[in-house]
């Protein structure tokens, strides 16, 4: 475990260190697009955030190689060089496309090809682990039409919802955490060392979200483009392929009695991870709703539009952080409820726990205009919309009018070259206050 965490922490430290050079390379360089009718920020902001993102990986799969017991992964599995070639495919793709704004048809190739580099580098789906059947082999074919189409549509599941300030690296980090508990769990608890990989591939990303955060968070200094989601939809499509099609249910049976049981006990995620990954069923869920709103409206599936989920919430009156909060709870309740249930699906107190926060979820939906307001002894604790005004009284008609005025300016978007814009001149400062006066 000691060196999985050195290996997440360098990867952070990599990318966070990285990603202010990134960004100003991104400033010169004019990847900082203008901002379309689907964007919700207000100022142009820089792009090529997964130039950093890349480097970590790089810096983690290097650490890793030099660990004395991740050293075995590198020596006994070709899979973390199946991860970097395919890696630095789709990254290179995506730095294109976050300059010159290249066709939706060719990134979809480009991201079959990456798919099938890491295929014909052994990162594949060998078998699949089928309830009441028990493993069932697959041929050449059939692993490589099904590891392309998985990474394919996790790709295209992270690219789709990144369109808030950190929501695609919150809700990724999220999902690797997730997931990682899991791989290490089957790697240390039963001994399968071809668990080892998926481990090593989730530990990584989640240092390569956690890194890129606190740059990104709202408001963000920096976007992490596509060089940056089709990334880690990469990687963490490369360790679900590396768990699921990898590691043999049958090494379980030595524990649990029999292939079929071994199955059964692995299905809460084995199976979700092909129809793709439970621990993305928030973005797998907006991109199937995506593909069939445009299609229904005769539009084709890669048209952009500001009907993906985090705009619904928008819409219904939430802030943008708390839109990307509330789709971090629902990641985190759909990813780590999965994993509870795969520890022990028979506890009926994992079931209510799951019901009891999805009421709680449903209900934060259900009220968008609701501002806490948490206790005296807490209020230093807390940001200052959150606090309590001590003999302060209502605001008149007038000043609210006024106030929604200057947030309606405040929104208003801001064109590239004016000084104070969130990176878009050398020179100037960069404020992030609204002239009042």
């Amino acid at each position: 475990m000691r060196e999985y965490l050195l290996t997440l922490c360098i990867t952070a430290a990599v990318t966070y260190l990285l990603t202010g050079p990134v960004r100003k390379f991104a400033i010169v360089a004019g990847a900082m697009p203008e901002i379309r009718a689907r964007d919700v920020h207000r100022e142009p902001t820089p792009r090529l955030g997964g130039i950093a993102m890349f480097f970590g990986l790089c810096a983690g799969l290097l650490v890793a190689d030099h660990l004395t017991n991740l050293n075995e992964v590198f020596a006994k599995s070709n899979e973390p060089r199946a991860l970097l070639s395919g890696a630095a495919l789709i990254w290179l793709i995506g730095v294109l496309d976050d300059k010159f704004e290249i066709d939706a048809l060719i990134k979809l190739g480009g991201q079959m090809i990456a798919a099938g580099v890491m295929v014909m580098q052994g990162l594949t789906i060998l078998w699949l682990p089928i309830p009441g059947v028990g493993n069932v082999a697959l041929t050449q074919w059939q692993g490589t039409l099904l590891t392309v189409a998985l990474v394919v549509i996790t790709i295209n599941a992270v690219n789709f919802v990144d369109g808030l300030d950190g929501l695609a690296a919150g809700m990724v980090c999220i999902a690797a955490g997730s997931f990682f508990l899991y791989a290490y769990r089957i790697w240390y608890s039963y001994g399968i060392e071809a668990a080892a990989p998926g481990t090593l591939f989730a530990a990584i990303l989640m240092g390569m979200c956690l890194g890129f955060l606190p740059h990104n968070m709202h408001p963000a200094r920096i976007f992490m483009g596509d060089s940056g989601s089709m990334l880690i939809g990469l990687v963490l499509s490369a360790g679900a392929i590396s768990i699921t099609g990898q590691v043999d249910p049958d090494a379980l049976a030595l524990f649990t009695g029999s292939e079929k049981a071994a199955v059964h006990q692995t299905v809460p995620v084995y199976i979700p991870l092909l129809l793709p990954l439970t621990i993305i069923a928030v973005p797998a869920a907006d991109l199937i709703l995506a593909i069939v709103r445009r299609t229904w409206r005769g539009q084709s599936p890669f048209a952009a539009d500001r009907g993906h989920l985090h705009h619904r919430l928008l819409e219904i009156g939430h802030s943008h952080s708390r839109a990307v909060l509330i789709m971090y709870f629902w990641s985190a309740l759909i990813g780590f409820g999965a994993l509870a249930y795969s520890v022990n699906s028979a506890s009926m107190w994992i079931v209510l726990g799951v019901v009891f926060l999805s009421s709680v979820g449903l209900i934060l939906l259900l009220l968008p205009r609701f501002t806490p307001r948490v206790p005296v002894w807490a209020q230093r604790f807390v940001p200052p919309r959150y606090r309590r005004r001590r003999g302060a009284p209502d605001a008149a008609p007038e000043q609210t009018a006024a106030s929604e005025a200057a947030e309606a300016e405040e929104r208003a978007p801001v064109t590239a070259g004016a000084s104070g814009v969130n990176g878009a001149t050398a020179i100037g400062a960069r404020s992030r206050f609204v002239d009042r006066r």
